[in-house]
């Protein structure tokens, strides 16, 4: 590790690993349930960024507040990154009225990332609404990684439509209860299994809890299979604390990503800090710096 300059003190960590870009806007494409796809020039961002990671954006010019926003999908050879959003209050109104040629200001990539396991080679990937960005960026990756003979599968759940037209599956996937063939295309075209979980009625989707599909999944494998699984999760807190609650009983590790109002996002001001369980007891975790991602048994310890 580098150490600051004149005096022993180490640098922090994510210093050197954040860079502040005009980043100019690509393409905004609108979906159902006021959800935007934002793609963004943003060449440093998209060269260091890895699945997990968020960039801080400034909205507009009349709010000084950022807004974090999960890394969907990059190019490190065009330059660009790709957000999905909800508009939820005024600042994520405002950036959805950005316009091709629009520059905003970008900070990141920030964050620690999931890791990939080898030896945990079935990977069940579980996103929920806005949580489901960081699992096509994750999802990407390890179609790209030739550590192993992955066998990932990617569920999704939303209340609100989809933000992508879903279709019929045609990757059989054993263990998924009748009629739940909806798949998100991009996944599909990957070769990557992925299925569908609503409260809503949507055709072709699992009529429940995103996680309660991923037990019915659990379920179906064998002690040998289910050795090879790790999960990774993003989305509400109710949903990541189901998640991390269902691989503990079935004996998995999990990594959770979550989700927190921030400030500074770069750990100056501990506003998004939130209690970790470790092994020499309780303690105090920023979620922009020390996580988002972390390991989902010590922020949901059952017991």
């Amino acid at each position: 590790m580098s150490t600051a300059t004149g005096n022993s003190t180490p640098a922090k960590p994510h210093r050197g690993t954040i860079f502040l870009e005009a980043a100019e806007v690509l393409e905004q494409q609108q979906f159902p349930g006021q959800q935007f796809v934002l793609r963004l020039k943003s060449p440093e961002c998209a060269a260091r960024a890895l699945p997990g990671n968020f960039i801080h954006l400034t909205c507009d010019a009349a709010l000084p507040m950022r807004r974090p926003m999960s890394i969907m999908r990059i190019s490190r050879h065009e330059g660009w990154i790709e957000c999905l959003y909800k508009v939820v209050g005024e600042g994520s109104r405002l950036l959805s009225q950005r316009r091709r040629g629009d520059v905003v200001s970008s900070l990141g990539p920030i964050g620690q990332p999931f890791v990939l396991h080898p030896n945990k080679s079935r990977p069940l990937l579980i996103g929920g609404g806005v949580g489901i960005p960081p699992m096509i960026f994750l999802a990407d990756a390890v179609r790209q990684d030739k550590r192993a003979q992955w066998k990932p599968l990617v569920l999704m759940g939303s209340e609100v439509p989809f933000p992508f037209k879903t279709r019929p599956s045609t990757i059989l996937l054993p263990g998924m209860p009748g009629g739940v063939i909806g798949c998100m295309p991009l996944m599909e075209d990957w070769n990557i299994p992925s299925r569908l979980a609503s409260q809503q009625g949507y055709p072709g989707c699992y009529d429940g809890y995103v996680s309660d599909l991923a037990r019915r999944w659990l379920e179906s494998l064998d002690r040998k299979a289910l050795h090879e699984v790790e999960i990774f999760a993003c989305g509400p807190t109710p949903m990541l604390k189901a998640t991390a609650h269902l691989a503990q009983e079935f004996g998995i590790p999990s990594q959770v990503s979550l989700e927190e109002f921030m400030a500074c996002a770069v750990g100056g001001c501990a506003g998004c800090a939130v209690e970790v369980h470790t092994s020499d007891g309780p303690a105090m975790k920023r979620v922009c710096v020390d996580g988002p991602v972390f390991d989902g048994t010590s922020i949901f310890p059952t017991g």
